[in-house]
């Protein structure tokens, strides 16, 4: 192939995974940053093929957001693919949480892992044409619930409908919309709660016993927006080895 590409939070993770799939089918990748450029410059080096990209910008901040898309997209030569992957992930219990952290928690996580990819999804249609994609990166917590984290589960809930709304509102201009539901994968964000006797509690949830690779996650997300998965618009897909179940 050879789209066009943006993946935002691609410094690391699912993300810096994403954006080497992608690369290595011959696409152009934008690869998004907010506060790892180092990071990000090394996935880029690391890219396979030509004409890829760095984007920088905080997802929580609109104009910035608008900036980052037009720029990427002006650099690639418009936008055929958007991958909605960054997102924040962060601890605080309704009882143990001060009403100021509170607040705060609930402001990043509806900032970055909602806002953000409504106003990057916003801007990247506006350099998109027929057979474009948006593939939005949510997570297992959107359904069975994150007591310790629970704005990032909320977000991520409000992440799957957004995408419906979208599938349904870009469905007739040929854009098909798309999402994906990670449960445990082996990224730095996840480090912490894998870490010692954590891998093995949460490896256990799985059926299979072992929880994801990003390069496995990135592979569902490459089909999803290839030309064959058009008519899974509007689709969730459970990616969490079994670990939970629903209808």
């Amino acid at each position: 192939m050879d789209r066009s590409v943006l993946v935002t939070g691609a410094s690391r993770g699912i993300g810096a995974a994403t954006a080497k799939a992608f690369a290595a089918e011959g696409d152009r990748v934008a690869v998004h940053y907010s506060s790892s450029p180092v990071a990000a410059q090394a996935v880029l080096d690391a890219l396979p093929g030509e004409g890829h990209v760095l984007a920088h910008a905080d997802l929580a901040d609109p104009a910035a957001v608008q900036r980052m898309v037009d720029d990427a997209a002006s650099a690639l030569g418009g936008l055929d693919v958007l991958v909605n992957n960054a997102g924040v992930y962060g601890p605080h219990p309704i009882r143990e949480t001060s009403y100021e952290d509170w607040q705060a928690a609930w402001a990043e996580a509806l900032g970055v892992n909602l806002l953000g990819p409504a106003n990057t999804a916003w801007c990247a249609i506006r350099h998109m044409s027929r057979g474009g994609r948006i593939v939005n990166v949510s997570s297992r917590g959107a359904f069975r619930g994150e007591p310790n984290q629970p704005a990032y589960g909320a977000s991520k809930a409000a992440l799957v409908s957004l995408t419906q709304s979208l599938a349904r509102s870009l469905g007739p201009e040929g854009i098909a919309v798309t999402a994906i539901a990670p449960g445990w994968t082996t990224t730095d964000m996840a480090a912490k709660a894998l870490s010692g006797d954590g891998y093995d509690r949460r490896r256990l949830e799985s059926p299979l016993e072992r929880v994801a690779a990003p390069e496995e996650v990135a592979a569902a997300i490459l089909y999803l927006a290839s030309p064959q998965a058009e008519f899974a618009t509007g689709t969730v897909l459970d990616f969490n080895g079994g670990s939970h179940l629903r209808m």
